[in-house]
């Protein structure tokens, strides 16, 4: 189908403090209007809400909080959300939930909608992190993401990694369509020397993590590596932004073990966290279910090289300008050290131009190709420059 679309995109799990999702969304959102399509956005909250946004139009339906998850909300009445998609009468529809979103696939074919889901985790990731052994894990990875390809028109996955686990089943209808950053956003000017002051003391050596705080994200790893680099006699401490169901227990472990951690909670102030993360030495990204990581790479953007998991797909977004490692404390330590033997000026010239390979005009691009549409998108610098500055409702 040529000219404009009705792109309908529906998300769970996204909630005041979110962090990637909320940027995916905010952004893809912006290019698909650039482009001339017409984005609209239904996600869950605490109560109704509909209004124009920079990114389009976004749509809130009351939906329940999911205990112990740090305020995600879901999007559980079916009867309401038919209703809604049928007044809406989209000409593509794509999902950012792969779980409790999976019924719209159906609901799409049967309206002819050509319909996407977008993996923003590997199912076998999520899994393993839950505590399933590999085998259990794989298998009821395979069960779910075979019910996924097939309920879904496109499967879109954002590197090669995530989609390891669906060229595995034989799914023969995934597309790759990579995430981005905004280059003019995120740059190694924002580093503050004020702020450095505020969190490490002279030559100590000033680590971040923005994570949110939940199982699947091992955020615990960050704090096991600052154990061993203390214990090594590294001046060093740990500067963390998010928050989550698990950081009572995080805070009270660092507190417990007296280690030189900072815990900022969710930092909703765009420019704020632009300069913690250019302001720091190294970004710690310990999640092993990432299928890109966002935070990681608005890191790398600011010129502050990224320490991630040899487990998740960062390897494949970092390349040769950060490290990975095992998922304990020990490697990451190591590989923290590894690259501060590296010049300064050379790791961190090397993080930022890693960095400038991933704009979001090329995602967006990526992602209205998987639509099917057409794509009139203005150049990578250019949207990443006016890109939306709207968060989710």
């Amino acid at each position: 189908m040529s000219g404009p679309l009705r792109i309908v995109r529906l998300a769970n799990f996204v909630a005041p403090a979110s962090g990637g999702l909320r940027t995916a969304l905010r952004e893809l959102g912006a290019g698909y209007r650039a482009a001339g399509h017409e984005p609209v956005l239904i996600v869950p909250g605490d109560r109704a809400d509909d209004r124009e946004t920079e990114q389009g139009r976004v749509i809130t339906l009351p939906g329940p909080l999911l205990p112990n998850t740090g305020g995600y909300r879901v999007l559980i009445n079916k009867g309401r959300l038919t209703r809604l998609l049928e007044d809406l009468a989209p000409d593509r529809l794509e999902v950012s939930d792969r779980t409790t979103l999976r019924w719209t696939g159906q609901w799409a074919r049967r309206a002819r909608v050509p319909a996407m889901m977008v993996s923003h985790e590997t199912a076998h990731g999520v899994l393993r992190t839950w505590g399933l052994s590999e085998d259990n894990a794989r298998r009821a990875a395979d069960f779910f993401n075979t019910r996924t390809a097939r309920a879904y028109a496109r499967v879109v996955c954002t590197t090669e990694w995530a989609e390891r686990e669906f060229v595995r089943i034989g799914a023969r209808n995934v597309v790759r369509a990579p995430l981005g950053v905004d280059v003019s956003d995120r740059h190694p000017g924002l580093r503050d020397p004020w702020l450095r002051e505020r969190h490490a003391r002279g030559d100590e050596l000033m680590l971040v993590m923005c994570s949110r705080l939940s199982v699947e994200k091992r955020p615990w790893t960050a704090l096991e590596a600052m154990e061993e680099l203390v214990r090594r006699g590294e001046r060093a401490v740990l500067v963390v932004a998010g928050d989550g169901p698990l950081r009572g227990r995080l805070e009270q472990r660092a507190a417990e073990r007296r280690l030189p951690v900072t815990f900022l909670g969710h930092v909703d102030d765009r420019e704020e966290l632009g300069a913690l993360q250019a302001t720091a030495d190294i970004c710690l990204a310990p999640g092993p279910a990432e299928t890109f990581g966002l935070a990681a790479l608005e890191a790398m953007a600011c010129g502050t090289p990224v320490v991630a998991s040899s487990s998740s797909a960062l390897g494949e977004v970092v390349g040769e300008a950060g490290a990975t490692a095992a998922d304990n404390g020990e490697a990451f330590a190591d590989a923290v050290r590894a690259l501060l033997d590296l010049p300064e000026a050379e790791r961190r010239e090397a993080a930022r131009a890693r960095a400038e390979c991933f704009g979001w005009g090329a995602a967006v691009e990526g992602f209205l190709r998987a639509h099917d549409a057409d794509v009139k998108v203005p150049t990578s610098k250019q949207l990443d420059r006016d890109g939306a500055r709207e968060g989710v409702a």
